[in-house]
């Protein structure tokens, strides 16, 4: 993977001197038609089949994440959704409203975290 340097100021330490920080470099992006060619030419089945499998997965993952469940990817890893609110000092007066944020957790799995470890990187030009 390419990295380039950025230069952050510390948000914990607004007065103290910038530094460099390595930051990915982006090679473009992939879609869905673009992954479903890819594993077609890996697989027995059609680009056409594996690209309705890839809409239905993008359908399917949201409903059952809203309905609370995780969805577990195997060796890719698990998503999950997660909450934040504001604290109350009575529960009986917390109510949704309350609630400020959500979002989607990624937590890859060991395969994949040993993937990540094994990376190389490369300074780009």
């Amino acid at each position: 993977m390419k990295y380039k340097l950025i230069q952050k100021a510390n948000p914990l330490e607004p007065g103290t001197p910038r530094k460099w920080y390595a930051s990915p470099v982006k090679a473009g992006t992939i879609n869905n038609y673009q992954l479903s060619k890819g594993i077609a030419g890996k697989s027995s089945v059609s680009r056409g089949d594996v690209m309705n499998v890839i809409e239905n997965m993008v359908d399917e993952i949201p409903r059952y994440l809203t309905e609370g469940y995780s969805v577990n990817l195997n060796n890719f890893g698990t998503l999950r959704l997660s909450l934040s609110s504001e604290g109350v000092d009575d529960p009986g007066s917390f109510t949704a409203n309350h609630i400020k944020n959500m979002r989607v957790v990624f937590t890859p799995s060991p395969e994949f975290k040993e993937t990540l470890h094994k990376m190389h990187f490369e300074k780009a030009e």
